[in-house]
């Protein structure tokens, strides 16, 4: 290793203010993500729309996909400056839209342009690290990242809550969206100046198909969603239909060998797909949990967010630190005990009608096995690239990130439409999530190793 590469940094003087307003758009999609999941049960009461609860969620991750294929090909093509700009201005709009809404229609509309606007970002912000920061620094990078979770962690819950319940809820989406402008310009100044590359051309015909199979691929999702909205006897067989689409259409998004989860980068993808529908699936109905069986108000149901995104963001930390010498079995095998073991005490809580302090210190398991997982399977993405495919892995990564969530979210507010609320439909919701998690560990036995570097 050059001296150089030794003394390289991610605040030295070339990559600070880069550095600075990547972690800024993390720090503000992480408030962002939080807000949404606890003031949720509040808008949908707000506006009426309890029945499409699920899907505004899984909306938001379905039109994701759209803007990750898109920023993906267009890093590939152009390099990744444009791709990014438009990303940061659409989840803003998303925000304004949303946050103005006067129905829950209105409301989906504006998570749906989110959703572009948030999948693009995610893999534009990916290439730019790629292409700015030598490969020594991407496990910093993303570890910096992770703990741009900790503040959010510490009051994002709470005040979102807060907000909601002594506000108003729009402001937890329409205070990100200043926010996140300002956050935009800092960085957006600083890469005029930056050479990030311009890409290599690429076939014009095969970006259209898979752009329209992106397409194809939310809209199938949000159907799921919308299948709660039909009678069960409807509903099960459009959704079960729509799943099975999604398998084939998403295919040529992923890296050749994904469903049948390949050694190496395949099994990287799958699992993290798995992994992202088991938690997040979960971790929508937490919080929903809290304030119906346990009578909390967003505000405490904000707090009882809190220990996860702590978890979370400390495992990050310790992976940075720790992650070669655990090894990439280890932390598969590590996470996707934790996420179970949060599962069952979640579940217990919920059927058994035992404390809500079981909740609240359970999950904050899953946000240490997600902490441990999510940065290593990144690090692995890029460790099995190069400069001709950075954009499509990237994207592809966070596809089946996407995917797995929306699909599984989809399905669990279709489970508890059928079940019609009540302890039953909230252990159905996590019993599945188990599920998931057990399943993720067939690919996390074939994450392989590629050239990644020791993440210290």
């Amino acid at each position: 290793m050059t001296e150089t590469a030794t003394a390289a940094s991610i605040w030295d003087r070339e990559r600070i203010w880069v550095t600075v307003g990547a972690i800024a758009l993390i720090f503000l999609g992480a408030i962002e993500a939080l807000a949404v999941t606890t003031v949720m049960p509040v808008v949908s009461d707000a506006l009426d729309g309890q029945s499409l609860y699920a899907v505004a969620f899984a909306g938001t991750l379905a039109t994701s996909v759209i803007g990750m294929v898109a920023a993906g090909a267009w890093s590939d093509a152009r390099g990744p400056r444009g791709a990014l700009y438009v990303a940061v201005s659409l989840f803003i709009l998303g925000l304004l839209i949303s946050g103005f809404a006067v129905t829950m229609h209105q409301f989906l509309i504006g998570r749906l342009v989110q959703g572009l606007g948030t999948g693009g970002q995610t893999v534009a912000l990916y290439v730019v690290v790629a292409r700015l920061y030598p490969s020594q620094l991407h496990g910093k990078v993303f570890a910096a990242f992770a703990a741009a979770w900790v503040v959010p962690s510490m009051i994002g819950p709470f005040l979102a809550g807060a907000v909601a319940e002594y506000v108003d809820w729009r402001w937890t989406f329409l205070g990100v969206a200043v926010l996140t402008a300002a956050a935009f310009l800092t960085i957006a100044v600083r890469l005029r100046g930056v050479d990030l590359g311009h890409g290599e051309p690429q076939d014009r015909r095969a970006l259209v198909t898979r752009l329209l199979l992106a397409v194809v691929v939310a809209v199938l999702a949000v159907l799921v969603g919308f299948a709660a909205e039909m009678e069960p006897g409807i509903g099960w067989p459009v959704a079960a239909g729509a799943v099975l689409l999604i398998g084939f259409a998403v295919l040529p998004l992923l890296p050749r060998g994904t469903l049948r989860s390949r050694r190496g980068l395949p099994s990287v993808v799958l699992m993290r797909g798995i992994a992202s529908g088991a938690f997040f699936a979960s971790e929508a109905y937490v919080p929903y949990l809290l304030m119906e069986r346990f009578g909390f108000t967003a505000t405490w149901a904000g707090v009882g967010l809190m220990l996860s995104a702590f978890a979370w963001a400390g495992a990050s930390e310790l992976q940075g630190r720790f992650g070669e010498r655990l090894g990439n079995r280890r932390i598969a095998v590590i996470s996707t005990g934790l996420i179970v073991l949060a599962l069952l005490c979640v579940l217990s809580a919920a059927l058994l009608g035992l404390s809500p302090v079981l909740v609240i210190v359970g999950w904050g398991f899953a946000g240490g096995g997600m902490g441990l997982l999510y940065p290593r399977l990144t690090v692995l993405t890029l460790a099995y690239s190069d400069e001709t495919n950075q954009g499509f892995n990237s994207s592809a990564l966070s596809i089946a990130d996407s995917t797995g969530s929306a699909v599984a979210i989809a399905l669990a507010g279709l489970g508890v439409a059928t079940l019609g609320g009540g302890a039953g439909a909230f252990g159905a919701v996590f019993v599945f999530g188990i599920a998931l998690a057990v399943v993720a560990v067939v690919p996390g036995l074939r994450l392989g190793h590629a050239a990644e570097t020791p993440l210290r």
